[in-house]
């Protein structure tokens, strides 16, 4: 199953089984200085795979880009597709000393290799751990959360909209048919009846492997094991339509870029260029990214690899910033401190065998959610607090959304569940959290800003997120269990913290 950022066992993950209700009837970035910290040495574990992808990254002119064109094959690769438009190349090789010898070429800036396990052939993984509830339950479950005339079936349990004020805005402005959040994820089911309304194809596509699919559904989850696209969709834009559940912008559109790799779930970094660019050349807002991409939690500069994967991540979403799409991305699930002075990194490579290391999130970064102009955003739950696993860090968070906490802060609703309620595939609905859940809220309200200000620039669409967010202070003691120690520690003052950023976003503000 592919496991986008919930509980950052990866996304969506260190989560239980979700619960389920079955309702279909009703750069210019890159340092010179090279990290102190000692970074694992991934090509020399690449160079045994027998056929790998590479990103190959150039000075963005025509000639040069021609030129190193027709030196890859000269250096035993092959050329997938060229991005020249951001000076990214993705190519396929079986030579160990590709990345040596591409590197040596006139015009290449960067290039390394961006997995450690070989290609393999596409394939899908097993459906597996979601679990309907009964047409009886299901019916139940509708009758206890009945709807009201200004609510739908199942909002009693979503304690984040009345978090934010988004269930107010909705009856001011629920959002503008002109403005798209594009879902860079593991892909959205346009068929469940709370998506449909708002979903638009012509700017939907599987970037899977680093080039844009637009047949008609490739966008789609490969099975419904790859929930998480499709709840991160309903979290933005769920119509309120009297079905299920409301999204934060129900009158914006949303689409679906999936990234996943069909051999493993995973998200690797041709695919999130292909996804970034797309996006900006299909007239997209806003893209949620609610992911690290794979296979390194965080990419350190002193490794040629892990430079190469942040180079060109980084040029795709500046891309796409100066088109005109504002990114919004997760902080991560691993209360991880990313303005600390060392971290220990004990999950990457995912596609292969973990080696732990000693990082410096200063310089080895989880992209995208580290790079330049991206929001990052932290997750709290229903008492406005941060989440236990939500990563954080002064200067590094921008703002903060709900994103659920199920041990520690638990709402007065039916359910007492303390995740987030949305949409899952085959017209299903079920509870996740994580600050894969944070991210859409906060891209949802941003659309809503988008649909009042529609002439705002990205970075004035930042700012103005950045403003209409409630503003909330470090809390006097952040020990969530009770064992007298400090869990985390927040620093920072009340209008700007690691925490929250500027503050928790404000959905009602953003429509006044």
């Amino acid at each position: 199953m592919s496991q986008p950022r919930s509980g950052r066992s990866r996304r969506s993950l260190a989560l239980a089984v979700p619960v389920v209700l079955s309702l279909t009837a009703s750069l210019g970035f890159l340092p010179s200085a090279a990290s102190a910290a000692p970074a694992a040495d991934s090509t020399a574990r690449a160079a045994d795979a027998t056929n790998l992808s590479y990103v190959v990254n150039t000075r963005l002119d025509h000639r040069t880009i021609a030129a190193v064109k027709k030196a890859i094959p000269v250096a035993g690769g092959t050329v997938v597709i060229a991005y020249e438009k951001i000076g990214v190349i993705v190519v396929h090789s079986s030579a160990p000393d590709f990345a040596q010898k591409i590197r040596q070429v006139r015009g290449v800036q960067s290039a390394g290799a961006t997995r450690t396990s070989a290609l393999t052939p596409a394939g899908t993984t097993d459906e597996g751990a979601v679990q309907v509830l009964s047409a009886e339950q299901a019916a139940q479950v509708a009758k206890t959360s009945a709807a009201t005339p200004d609510s739908e079936p199942l909002e009693a349990d979503q304690w984040d909209l009345r978090a934010i004020g988004a269930d107010q805005a909705a009856k001011i402005n629920p959002g503008s048919r002109r403005v798209t959040v594009a879902v860079i994820d593991t892909g959205v089911d346009d068929t469940h009846p709370d998506i449909a309304p708002n979903f638009s194809a012509a700017q939907s596509a599987n970037c899977n492997g680093g080039v844009p699919d637009t047949t008609p559904g490739a966008w789609r989850p490969y099975t419904a094991d790859d929930y998480h696209g499709t709840h991160v969709a309903g979290e933005i834009a769920a119509a309120r339509n009297g079905i299920g559940v409301a999204g934060v912008a129900p009158g914006v559109k949303v689409s679906a870029i999936n990234v996943t790799d069909r051999s493993n779930g995973l998200f690797y970094p041709e695919s999130v260029v292909c996804a970034f660019v797309f996006a900006a050349d299909h007239g997209v807002e806003i893209t949620n990214n609610s992911y690290y991409v794979d296979p390194w939690l965080y990419n350190c500069m002193d490794d040629p690899d892990q430079r190469a994967i942040v180079d060109a991540v980084n040029r795709a979403q500046q891309y796409a910033q100066k088109k005109g799409t504002l990114s919004l991305a997760s902080a991560g699930n691993s209360n991880d401190d990313l303005d600390s002075d060392a971290l220990v990194d004990d999950s990457s490579p995912d596609d292969s065998t973990a080696v732990e290391r000693t990082v410096d999130p200063h310089e080895c970064f989880d992209v995208p959610t580290q790079l330049p102009g991206v929001v990052t955003v932290s997750a709290t739950g229903v008492n406005n607090l941060k989440s236990y696993y939500s990563s954080y860090g002064r200067g590094v968070i921008d703002v903060a959304a709900p994103g659920g906490d199920r041990l520690y802060q638990i709402p007065d609703t039916p359910s007492k569940n303390g995740r987030i309620l949305s949409t899952l595939p085959n017209g299903a609905y079920g509870f996740l959290q994580g600050t894969s859940m944070a991210s859409p809220h906060a891209a949802g309200v941003a659309a809503l800003l988008k649909s009042t200000h529609p002439k705002a620039s990205p970075a004035q669409l930042q700012a103005l997120l950045k403003v209409q967010a409630n503003a909330t202070s470090c809390p006097a003691s952040y020990d969530q269990d009770g064992d007298g120690t400090q869990d985390a520690v927040c620093e920072g003052g009340t209008r700007v913290n690691g925490f929250y950023g500027f503050g928790i976003v404000n959905a009602l503000r953003a429509v006044k």
